[in-house]
């Protein structure tokens, strides 16, 4: 899908704050409000907007104990593979499941209370899952960079 510049513009508005009016985007932009109630629900019926969410302070909800957690599977087969998947998607702590290349087949984000919290989900929830061979963990100590938002 090709974006103008107008697109692309509305769209680095949105990502900073969903929650303006369509009145304060066509200030922004210098069009009707018309004009962009039209453009958001166009990127909306296209697909590039998929979602609105509100982002969370982790600290505040006390899970701010970030964990990089990297699977191994015991066997690449189609069948581990898709039950894997779908038993990683009930677990609630996990907030990405990444399948990736490399020595590992998965990096999970975990985000728990603390080091305890973490110790019981791995103990009662993940080694539960029959396809994982391996796991390896890396615990965030200071976010530097982060963003919800891609440039565009």
């Amino acid at each position: 899908m090709e974006l103008d510049a107008t697109d692309r513009a509305l769209l680095n508005l949105l990502q900073v704050d969903c929650k303006r009016t369509t009145k304060w985007y066509a200030l922004q932009l210098g069009l009707s409000t018309t004009a962009v109630f039209e453009r958001i629900r166009k990127l909306e019926r296209q697909g590039v907007i998929t979602d609105y969410v509100a982002v969370l302070d982790k600290a505040t909800i006390k899970k701010d104990f970030t964990v990089f957690c990297h699977i191994r599977l015991v066997q690449h087969t189609k069948e581990n593979v898709l039950r894997f998947e779908r038993q990683v998607q009930q677990l609630q702590e996990v907030s990405e499941c990444h399948h990736v290349s490399g020595d590992q087949d998965y990096i999970l984000i975990i985000n728990v209370e603390d080091m305890k919290a973490y110790r019981e989900f791995m103990v009662n929830k993940l080694t539960a899952i029959d396809q994982i061979g391996s796991t390896r963990s890396s615990f965030v100590i200071n976010t530097v960079s982060k963003t919800t938002a891609l440039v565009m």
